[in-house]
């Protein structure tokens, strides 16, 4: 008996459920309905870990990333250091050929259809490259003529300028052929050349193959013009070259009618500390001794602050107030030596800066309409169109 009141029990509940559940219809839908809200939350939670994954993951990428960056940063000193031809290769970017598709037996190519390409060897084995522009009222006449006509014709009354470029490119890098034009224009004879190293002229690049090929190829020209005047012009790296050419002329007894500057520094260390390329590592604890003194293990120094006080000729200094390359304070230092040296004490010694809105920073100078004026001031030459 007591089971079959149980038995019914249990029937008459599940009977009640069902009408209970059937006599209320809202029931079933709140069940089924919270059934549903389950899965919103559960998709919500899903989609947050896929967020929180993601973020964690891009973290993780870029720590990677700095970690890599911190690695290379911290080596190169290291490498530097070690191989300190790397650095050399930093001073001169002799490797660096722009523009890179240009003929350089070909001068007419870049407009130059008064100036003749030669190779002369400073030593035996080594041919170096050398473009020699006419002044340009002697255009007409220099077309088509061979090297003989352009050695003849340095013996005409125009002056001479032996042009130094600086480090990278070479003697037909754009802004160099533009300012030969222009000095033509004013009736020099043009002559400018690739070291050692650069261009089509072979061997390697240093500082004293830089000033022995400059001084070979002055002597050279020296033979031909006789007496008539021959100025030097050095443009950046190309100054370092300059001064150092000089004070040898001058140690010989022998200096040049004068010395320009376009865009000088005061020596080589000064130079790359204030390099823009070096602003990465100059407050780096140790850069004097990663980077700089590395410079001077390759015997490179181009000292022309040291230099000015064994020159005795005539000097003018050109620097645009906007040069990021080589910063124009170096420019002021080197004249301020430059004008106290006893060497050039009784020579004229002159600084002339371009303002800022003028925008020619390291090489475009040569843009200057009063570049003409300045130059027959100072060398004290009337120019066809001065």
């Amino acid at each position: 008996m007591r089971k079959r009141n149980n038995s019914l029990t249990a029937e008459n509940d599940f009977a009640t459920t069902n009408t209970l559940l059937d006599g209320e219809p809202d029931l079933k839908y709140c069940h089924k309905r919270g059934a549903e809200l389950h899965e919103p939350v559960s998709r919500f939670e899903s989609e947050s870990a896929k967020t929180m994954g993601r973020r964690y993951g891009l973290k993780g990428k870029l720590k990677r990333v700095f970690l890599w960056v911190l690695g290379v940063y911290i080596t190169i000193p290291f490498i530097v250091k070690l191989f300190p031809a790397i650095q050399a290769k930093l001073v001169f970017l002799n490797f660096v050929r722009v523009p890179y598709f240009i003929d350089l037996k070909r001068p007419l190519d870049q407009g130059l259809n008064h100036t003749f390409n030669f190779y002369l060897q400073p030593e035996e084995g080594i041919n170096i490259g050398i473009w020699h522009t006419a002044p340009a009222q002697m255009w007409k006449e220099a077309e088509g003529k061979d090297r003989k006509w352009y050695d003849d014709a340095l013996q005409s009354s125009q002056p001479v300028i032996l042009y130094l470029h600086g480090n990278a490119g070479t003697r037909g890098g754009d802004h160099r052929v533009q300012l030969y034009k222009v000095l033509s224009s004013l009736g020099y004879h043009v002559v400018t050349f690739d070291y050692r190293g650069w261009g089509d002229s072979e061997g390697s690049p240093s500082e004293q193959s830089m000033t022995s090929d400059a001084l070979f190829l002055y002597q050279w020209l020296k033979e031909r013009v006789g007496r008539k005047a021959i100025h030097i012009w050095g443009h950046s790296l190309g100054t370092g070259v300059a001064t150092n050419l000089v004070r040898r002329l001058c140690d010989m007894g022998t200096p040049p009618d004068s010395l320009i500057l376009e865009s000088p520094f005061t020596n080589i260390r000064e130079e790359a500390e204030k390099h823009p390329f070096s602003i990465v590592y100059r407050y780096l604890p140790g850069f004097d001794w990663f980077f700089l003194d590395a410079i001077t293990a390759n015997d490179i120094r181009f000292a022309s602050d040291e230099n000015v006080n064994h020159i005795s000729c005539p000097v003018l200094i050109l620097h645009a107030e906007d040069d990021t390359v080589v910063p124009i304070n170096l420019g002021k230092k080197l004249y301020t030596i430059a004008a106290q040296s006893n060497s050039l004490s009784g020579h004229k010694v002159q600084f002339i800066p371009f303002p800022a809105s003028l925008a020619y920073k390291h090489k475009f100078i040569y843009k200057s309409p009063k570049l003409p004026h300045i130059l027959s001031e100072f060398l004290g030459i009337s120019h066809p169109h001065a």
